[in-house]
């Protein structure tokens, strides 16, 4: 009986960790496994969607704004190529730039935060000062103007700018979580064997705070879709390539809203950002499972 408590005491893998937790959210939570599938969808879709999917064609003027039918799901557009195809191959780089413009705020956010909290002193009121400049300055706006005199053409320079934007709102609330988590006795005791600042933060403090961080990263992604839609919906982003931004400008300014056909060129792409958001907060939010493991048990 012994034998037996002690392999049932004995912690799993990480693989079996995850597939518990899949079996758990299947069972308990349908929104959130279905919210995981999407989101595990629509990354596929970025990847492999201009690899699989072939491109629209070449203009055809005898085809423009038609209805809906079998050989054009979601119809044409305004020089008469499929809607649908375009929206399957426009995903890459709006969720590329707003995972990196994401990964960049929260790495900035947890790093500068949580180092502020701990040390506190000098690095906490530097920190403090620089977060409520950048916190005061509007970011659109900013992007806005940085537009025109930077050329956004390259993905990586957006994701830059939105990412160095975009950090002050976390760093106050991961600074607010560490000033309560490193009272704890658990931090006390790595104090007290001497263990490294660095292990401190980042092996003990910091994964406690694991759903609230996974939930702001998801937040940031959303945000950083947001901001750079906008942008090449106002036309201050170059229109080269293919994403939903752009299908956003061009019906705009092509007068799609003129012609009764149009109606899903228009709508596509809005409603793939808007089912894309919904998948990754309600699959973030159902990662909280993953991360406490009375949850599961429960």
């Amino acid at each position: 009986m012994s034998n037996q408590n002690a392999l049932q005491r004995r912690p799993r893998s990480v693989l079996g960790l995850v597939a518990a937790w899949l079996a758990d959210l299947f069972r308990h939570d349908k929104a959130g496994f279905l919210g995981l599938v999407s989101v595990v969808f629509f990354v596929g879709l970025a990847l492999f969607g201009p690899l699989l999917v072939p491109e629209p064609g070449k203009p055809d003027v005898t085809k423009i704004y038609q209805p809906p039918s079998l050989e054009h799901p979601l119809g044409t557009d305004y020089e008469g190529r499929d809607v649908l195809t375009q929206v399957l191959r426009g995903g890459r780089s709006i969720i590329l730039v707003a995972v990196l413009a994401a990964l960049l705020s929260t790495a900035i956010a947890i790093t500068f935060g949580s180092l502020a909290a701990y040390l506190g002193g000098t690095v906490d009121s530097v920190t403090g000062l620089v977060t409520d400049v950048v916190l005061t300055v509007p970011q659109f706006p900013l992007l806005v103007v940085l537009s025109a005199f930077v050329k956004l053409d390259r993905p990586l320079l957006l994701a830059l700018l939105i990412g160095l934007l975009s950090w002050p709102t976390l760093l106050r609330a991961v600074r607010a979580q560490v000033l309560s988590l490193k009272e704890r006795e658990f931090v006390e005791a790595a104090r007290a064997l001497g263990l490294s600042t660095f292990h401190i933060l980042f092996r003990e403090i910091l994964p406690n705070m694991a759903p609230y961080i996974v939930m702001s990263f998801t937040i940031g992604i959303t945000a950083a879709m947001y901001a750079q839609v906008g942008l090449y919906f106002l036309g201050l982003a170059p229109l080269a390539g293919e994403n939903w931004g752009i299908m956003l400008n061009l019906a705009w300014i092509r007068g799609a809203i003129f012609f009764k056909d149009s109606v899903l060129y228009i709508l596509a792409p809005v409603l793939a950002i808007a089912l894309l958001q919904l998948s990754l907060v309600t699959a973030a939010r159902s990662l909280e499972g993953l991360f406490n493991p009375r949850l599961r048990e429960s």
